[in-house]
C-alpha cells in the first residue's frame, strides 16, 4: 500500500466519503493549499485543514480568502504544524516575493492605533524557548514591531526593501504582508506621536523641576547639516536620575542666535516645560552663551527662575575639560609629527623594530607601553601615546645617532616640554574618567575635582618656561569665564552632598580667592538661602515643618489673590523663624557631616531623608538633578561634533527627530 493511498485513507475516513480523492497540490498555486487537502467527491471540492480537520469549501469558484481566514483563526497550529508549514514552503521555489494579505479583513482598522502601544517585554526576547503552541498571526503587530526593531537598533528604513530581507521574512511567516519603506516610515512617525504622549503625561506629573542640555550634531553626508538635540534631565519620584531627548531639530546655519533661542522656547512651549524650567547647559561658546541669556531672561520676565536664574545658565563641564587639552595639543603642534614620524619609522619593518628593542634594552627602558600612532580625534588615544613615547626618548635619540634615514627625533628641549605638557593631560585625563564614569553623575561631584583644576591651573601659571606659562593662561582664561558662570551652581551642589555641606566651600574657597575668600563663601551662602526660602514660598509641604498656618494654594480666593499675598507669605516664613523655630536648611547644616565611603549614593540619602527636610530635599531634587556635563561617557575625549547615521541622515528631518527621540524613549523603556 502506497504512501498516497494512505493519505487519501485517512483523508475518506476523515469526509465519511470513501469515493473521495486528493487532489494533487501540484497543480494548486496559492501558498495557503500548503495548510489544506483538497479532496474531490463526486463533482464535489471540499478543503481540509492539516490543524483541525476542518472542511471547507474547496470549490475553485470560493476563492481561497475564507481559507486565508481560517488559517489565521485555527487554535490547533501547533510548533509542529508550523514546521510543516515552513518545511513545506522551503520545497517550493517561487519566482516572485510577492505574498497575499492574509491580515482579516473583519478586524477593525482602529486597531492599529493600540498596536502603537504594544511595549518590547524583554522577558520574552530572552525566552528562547518561548511556547508558541497557541500562537495567532497578527500582521499589524508584527508590522509595528519591525517598526519599533528599525528604531531602537538604528537600522536603515529602506533595509524593508532588500531583497535578502524579504526573502528571509517571507520563508520565516509567509503569512506578513511585506511592507515599503513609505509604509514603515509612516509606521515610525505613528511610534513617535504615541510615545511623544507617554512622555509628556510623564513630565507633567513630575514632583520636580527640568533641566535642559543642548547638544549640536552634524550629518555623516553634510558636514554643513546641524541639528540640535534637547535633552531633559530631572529626579523622578523615586530619586532616579533621568533623561530624555526631547527634540532633534534642524537647525539652518544662517539662522542667527535670536532664530534659535527662538526654536528652543517654541520646544519648551510646545512640551508645556517653559514654567518647569530650572536650568540649562550648554557647550562653552559665545553663541551658547548668547543664546541661554536670551531664554532667561524671557523666563526670568514670567518669574519662572529660581533666584532670578542664578543657576540657569550652565556650560558643559567636560566640554571645557576638551578645549583646555586640545589647547595643551595645540601648543604641541610642532612636535605630534615628529613623534608620529618616530613611531611609524620603527613599525615599518620588523628589522627597524628589532633594532629599536635592542636600544630599548641598552637605555634599559622598562616600560611595558606599546608604541602606536594615535587616532587624532580623540585626544586620550594621543595622550597615550606620548605617554609611551616619553618612555623611550632615549632609545629614539640612539636610534637617530645610528640611523641616518631617521630624522625625526624630537630635541631635548621639545621632549622636556612634552613631558610637561603631556602632565597636563595626565590631569585632564584623569578628572575626565572621575566625571564620567560614576554610576551617579549628580551635580555635587563636580565641584571638588572642579576646583582642583582650578588650582592646578594657578599652579601651572608659575612655570619657569615662558612657553609653558603662555600655554597655562591661555587655559586658565577659558577656566575662569567658565567658573564665574557655574562656580556658585557647582558650590550649592556640593553644599547639598551631606558629606561635605559648607565644609568643601570652606576649604577651597580660601586656597582660590585667598583675602576675598568670606565674601565669596557668604556669597554661597545667601544663594543657599535664597533659594531655600523660594522652595519653601512654593511648597505645599512647607506647613508641614514650620508649623504654619498657611499652606500656598489652598486659599480659595483665586490665582491673583496668592499672587498677592506671595509676600505675606515670605513674611510669615521668616518672621516665624525669628521666633525660634528652626529651619530644614538649619538642622541640616548643623548636624554632623555623613561619613564619606565609595559607595555613597546622594540620591539615595535624600531619599531616605526626605521626611526630616521635606523643604530641602525639594531644592536638592532640583539642584542635584543640573546636568554639569551633557556628553556621554563613550564622547568624553572625542573632538568636534556627534554626527547623525548615514543611513538616517538623508531622511526628512521630522523623520530623523521622530527616529532618534523614539529610539531614546524605547531604549530607556528597556533599560527600566
Amino acid at each position: 500500500m502506497t504512501i498516497e493511498y494512505l493519505l487519501v485513507e485517512s483523508l475518506a475516513d476523515v469526509m465519511d466519503v470513501p469515493e473521495a480523492v486528493i487532489v494533487k497540490s501540484s497543480r494548486l498555486k496559492s501558498v495557503v493549499w500548503n495548510d489544506f487537502d483538497r479532496i474531490k467527491k463526486g463533482d464535489t471540492f471540499v478543503a481540509v485543514c492539516r490543524h483541525c480537520k476542518k472542511k471547507l469549501s474547496g470549490s475553485s469558484t470560493s476563492g481561497t480568502s475564507h481559507l486565508r481566514n481560517h488559517l489565521i483563526r485555527c487554535q490547533r497550529r501547533s510548533n509542529h504544524g508550523m514546521s510543516q508549514f515552513i518545511s513545506s514552503r522551503e520545497k517550493k521555489k517561487e519566482a516572485t516575493l510577492a505574498i497575499t494579505n492574509y491580515v482579516d479583513q473583519g478586524q477593525k482598522k482602529d486597531d492599529v492605533l493600540n498596536l502603537v502601544n504594544i511595549r518590547f517585554d524583554p522577558e520574552q526576547v530572552k525566552d528562547e524557548t518561548n511556547n508558541t503552541l497557541n500562537y495567532n498571526f497578527d500582521q499589524r503587530r508584527s508590522r509595528f514591531d519591525l517598526a519599533r526593531m528599525i528604531i531602537l537598533h538604528g537600522y536603515p528604513l529602506g533595509m524593508v526593501e532588500h531583497v535578502g530581507f524579504r526573502v528571509f521574512v517571507k520563508n520565516l511567516h509567509p503569512l506578513f504582508e511585506l511592507v515599503s519603506c513609505n509604509r514603515v516610515e509612516s509606521d515610525c512617525l505613528e511610534i513617535y506621536v504615541k510615545e511623544k504622549q507617554k512622555v509628556n503625561e510623564l513630565l507633567d506629573k513630575l514632583p520636580g523641576k527640568i533641566s535642559l542640555s543642548a547638544n549640536m550634531w552634524t550629518a555623516t553626508d553634510h558636514l554643513e547639516s546641524s541639528y540640535l538635540c534637547l535633552t531633559a534631565h530631572y529626579i523622578d519620584e523615586s530619586w532616579q536620575l533621568n533623561k530624555k531627548v526631547l527634540n532633534f531639530m534642524f537647525v539652518d546655519p544662517s539662522h542667527t542666535e535670536d532664530l534659535h533661542s527662538d526654536a528652543i522656547m517654541t520646544c519648551l512651549m510646545d512640551w508645556d516645560i517653559d514654567r518647569k524650567l530650572f536650568s540649562m547647559t550648554f557647550d562653552c561658546s559665545s553663541n551658547s552663551d548668547y543664546i541661554s541669556l536670551r531664554i532667561r531672561d524671557r523666563l526670568s520676565q514670567n518669574r519662572f527662575l529660581y533666584c532670578n536664574g542664578q543657576l540657569f545658565d550652565v556650560s558643559c563641564a567636560i566640554d571645557l575639560l576638551n578645549l583646555m587639552a586640545q589647547d595643551a595639543l595645540e601648543a604641541l603642534c610642532d612636535i605630534l609629527p615628529k613623534i608620529r614620524d618616530s613611531i611609524q619609522c620603527i613599525k615599518q619593518s620588523r628589522e627597524v623594530q628589532a633594532k629599536f628593542n635592542e636600544m630599548a634594552e641598552q637605555v634599559k627602558v622598562q616600560s611595558q607601553k606599546g608604541l602606536s600612532v594615535d587616532n587624532p580625534s580623540q585626544w586620550n588615544s594621543t595622550y597615550a601615546m606620548l605617554g609611551a613615547a616619553i618612555e623611550y626618548r632615549e632609545a629614539f635619540s640612539l636610534l637617530q645617532e645610528s640611523d641616518v634615514g631617521y630624522s625625526a627625533c624630537p630635541t631635548e628641549e621639545e621632549w622636556g616640554r612634552t613631558c610637561v605638557i603631556t602632565g597636563f593631560l595626565k590631569f585632564f585625563f584623569e578628572v575626565t574618567n572621575i566625571l564620567t564614569k560614576t554610576n551617579f553623575p549628580t551635580s555635587n561631584i563636580f565641584f571638588p575635582e572642579l576646583c582642583d583644576v582650578h588650582l592646578q591651573l594657578m599652579e601651572w601659571s608659575k612655570n619657569s618656561d615662558d612657553y609653558v606659562k603662555a600655554l597655562a593662561f591661555k587655559m586658565r582664561t577659558k577656566f575662569e569665564e567658565y567658573w564665574d558662570k557655574c562656580g556658585l551652581a557647582l558650590a550649592v551642589s556640593a553644599m547639598l552632598d551631606p558629606r561635605f555641606k559648607m565644609k568643601l566651600v570652606e576649604y577651597y574657597y580660601p586656597q582660590i580667592y585667598g583675602a576675598v575668600a568670606v565674601q565669596r563663601i557668604d556669597d554661597v551662602v545667601n544663594c543657599v538661602k535664597a533659594l531655600y526660602n523660594e522652595h519653601s514660598i512654593c511648597s505645599p509641604l512647607a506647613s508641614i515643618d514650620q508649623g504654619l498656618a498657611w499652606q500656598v494654594g489652598s486659599s480659595s480666593s483665586g490665582k491673583d489673590a496668592r499672587d498677592r499675598l506671595m509676600g505675606f507669605d515670605k513674611f510669615l516664613h521668616e518672621s516665624s523663624q525669628s521666633e525660634g523655630s528652626k529651619s530644614d536648611l538649619d538642622k541640616y547644616l548643623e548636624e554632623p557631616l555623613f561619613p564619606r565611603n565609595v559607595d555613597f549614593n546622594v540620591l539615595n540619602w535624600w531619599k531616605v531623608h526626605t521626611p526630616r527636610y521635606p523643604i530641602l530635599s525639594m531644592m536638592a531634587r532640583n539642584v542635584l538633578g543640573i546636568p554639569m556635563s551633557k556628553v556621554a561617557s563613550d564622547c568624553a575625549f572625542k573632538s568636534g561634533r556627534r554626527v547623525v547615521d548615514r543611513e538616517w541622515s538623508s531622511l526628512k528631518p521630522a523623520t530623523i527627530q521622530a527616529l532618534v527621540c523614539s529610539q531614546d524613549w524605547i531604549r530607556s523603556e528597556l533599560e527600566s
